[in-house]
């Protein structure tokens, strides 16, 4: 499995999103109270952006006309359908047993800590000829 640093923890701030591209993959990364985690761009139901989507709580009843509204800014609702995705597990509120958003390991991790591997920039061989800077790429 392939590690990627794909921000600062500074720049994603409690209750944010960071939208990332890992590859050919865009993810966006979420703050819960300084817990990360991460999920797929893509609405699995017709392809929406998560990270334009709405974040709202989890509203349930345990009678009529009894309503508690909890877990707020856990639940990321798609922009186009308004189907909704539990953040922390990518499951669907829609249909939680065959609908869930692909989900990603996040971690903050001390940058003195991280290998050098992946922290190493790409880097171009350089050489003059005749007063003229070529890159080789």
């Amino acid at each position: 499995m392939a590690r990627h640093v794909v921000a600062a923890a500074r720049d994603i701030p409690p209750g944010g999103r960071k939208l990332v591209q890992v590859g050919h993959r865009a993810i966006v990364v979420f703050n819960l109270g300084g817990e990360f985690f991460a999920l797929l761009n893509r609405c699995p139901h017709r392809g929406g952006s998560l990270s334009e989507g709405k974040l709202t709580g989890l509203v349930e009843s345990s009678a009529p006309g009894e309503y508690r509204y909890s877990r707020r800014g856990e639940i990321i609702r798609c922009p186009w359908h308004s189907w909704e995705f539990d953040i922390r597990t990518g499951q669907s509120w829609c249909d939680p047993r065959r609908v869930k958003v692909r989900t990603f390991a996040a971690s903050v991790e001390p940058g003195a800590k991280l290998p050098d591997a992946t922290l190493v920039a790409e880097t171009f061989a350089v050489r003059v000829e005749d007063d003229y800077v070529v890159l080789d790429t």
